[in-house]
This record gives C-alpha cells, structure tokens and sequence, in this order.
C-alpha cells in the first residue's frame, strides 16, 4: 500500500487548524473537497483520524500519532532543503508532560533527566490543574501526567496510575543550635510549622499522627504549591514539612538541614497514562530507565 502524501498533507493542514473551516480558508479548497481527501487518508489507514465534534476537529490516538509522523515527513523534506543549503537539521521526536502546577520541579527534572539534552528529542512540558491535564490526556494531547495522586480505576476508564516513587517527608529548616534537641512531635506545640494545604495527602497523613500525639502545631503558613513551600522554607524561621527532593539543593548547599525525618509521612509520585494501541516510545524509555518501587504493582 502506498501512501498519498498528497491526502497526508491536507490531514496534516486540517489537524494544525483544528477545523475544516479554517483548513479549508487557508487551502483555498472547500470544506466539501477537504472532508473527502481527509476520508481517503482514513479509509487508507483504516483507522478514524479525527472525532468531528461539531465544527471542531479532535484528533483520535491514531489522529496524534498520524499527525507526529507527517511533522516528521514534512520537517524531513524542510531538512533535506536545509541540508543541500549546507544547514543540516535533525529530526525529532516529541514527548509530551502534564504536570500538576503544585508538584516538585525537581521531581519533574529527575523524571525527564534520560531526555534531557538529546538532540534527538523535543519535550513539551504543561503544566495544569488535575481536570485539565487528564482532559488532555484523554484528548491524545498529552502522552502522561505526573501527579502526587493516583486516578481512580473503574471498568470504563483507559487511565491508569504507575508509581513512579515513593519519597520520605521530613521536618527541614535553616540551621539552628537548638535544632539538634527538637524532639517529635512534642515540639511542634511552639515551633512555627509551614504545611502543604488540606488538599494534600501529605497533610492529612501529618495531620493524623500529630492528632494521635494530641499536638496541636503553630501553624504559620499553609501553601499547596511546592515551589512555594521551597521558598517559605528558605525564608521562614520555623519549621517546614516538605519532601527532601523539592529542597535538595538546599540541604546540599547548607542552606537548610533536615531537623527530623517522619516515618508515618510519605509523598507518592505517580505517571498517570491512558492505555494505548500506539504508545509513545520515548515514555516507555523513560518506564523502563526506572527502578521498580518496592509494593508498587
């Protein structure tokens, strides 16, 4: 079977534009003429590019996939202008990332460090409220989304939940001499403490232990994002409950130390991913660049 580039094309017009409308306005074709070349490309494949919703034009899985390979064919033929002009290009491939706006960036560098650099290899990073990046996912428009929390599994969804690792919470602060006589939880009754907000699981497994304790802690700041909480530990003069790895470069400089680590505390990290016929290669790079977490399934 031979491909036509030709229908190839204007798949990969209608699928940038987003509709036939404005597919067809900047073709000069009309919509009748584009829809039948669009089907031609489909009957070819065998597979549905796109979900007509109304005017709209939604890409399917096999939509998106089309869709990377004709940037790659036609980047391809831009690169052998390039070449021949004596600028050679390479080609790339792309991965795309949703990130919950609150998680730890550099959790989020840690994840995506065995892509990180590679010529080869263009990575989109968006970042979102839960709702939004899952609609992404299910839309094909994104290919994971990194969260602190897991989606819930039932017989009618795709998505699903790996964990990715699962991280000690610590107690952390800039450097003091009465420090090393702080005693848990007892002394959070008058030390100031930063919390992630009630949202959090984090919180709320804190909560839990401090409640059976019968401490009630000086709360100075609550914050459910990790950048945030980053910067109020370098700042406050307290106390902050956060995971190591948001502030690992300050417990590296000295900047901050790690005053008590919470056993009954941890923070999860999941990569939440849609079931696929056509998965991406480059995240399956990354699954399987991964230790395998103890418990995890």
């Amino acid at each position: 079977m031979l491909l036509n580039y030709h229908h190839l094309r204007l798949f990969h017009a209608v699928a940038h534009a987003g509709s036939l409308t404005r597919a067809s306005e900047n073709l000069n074709l009309s919509q009748s003429s584009l829809s039948v070349q669009v089907q031609k490309l489909e009957q070819q494949l065998g597979h549905a590019l796109f979900e007509r919703l109304g005017k709209r034009m939604n890409l399917t899985e096999a939509g998106r996939i089309a869709l990377d390979y004709a940037d790659t064919v036609f980047s391809t033929g831009d690169e052998l202008v390039s070449v021949l002009k004596g600028r050679p290009q390479i080609a790339q491939s792309i991965l795309r990332v949703g990130a919950l706006t609150t998680l730890s960036r550099n959790f989020q560098l840690e994840f995506l460090r065995p892509l990180i650099g590679r010529p080869e290899v263009e990575l989109v990073v968006r970042s979102g409220t839960m709702r939004e990046l899952l609609a992404q996912l299910e839309a094909h428009a994104i290919d994971v989304v990194l969260s602190t929390m897991a989606v819930r599994r039932d017989a009618g969804s795709l998505l699903h939940s790996h964990l990715l690792d699962e991280q000690p919470v610590s107690l952390v602060g800039r450097p003091r001499a009465d420090y090393a006589d702080f005693r848990f939880p007892t002394d959070l009754n008058t030390v100031p403490v930063v919390v992630p907000s009630l949202d959090s699981d984090v919180r709320t497994a804190f909560d839990r232990v401090l409640s059976l304790a019968g401490v009630h802690p000086l709360i100075s700041a609550e914050v459910d994002d990790m950048a945030m909480l980053r910067l109020l530990a370098r700042e406050s003069g307290g106390l902050t409950l956060v995971p190591p790895i948001v502030v690992q470069d300050e417990l590296q400089t000295g900047v901050l130390v790690e005053v008590c680590r919470i056993a009954e505390v941890t923070e999860r990290f999941y990569a939440i991913m849609q079931t696929r016929r056509f998965p991406n290669p480059l995240l399956a790079e990354l699954m399987q660049s991964r230790s395998p977490v103890p418990g995890a399934p």
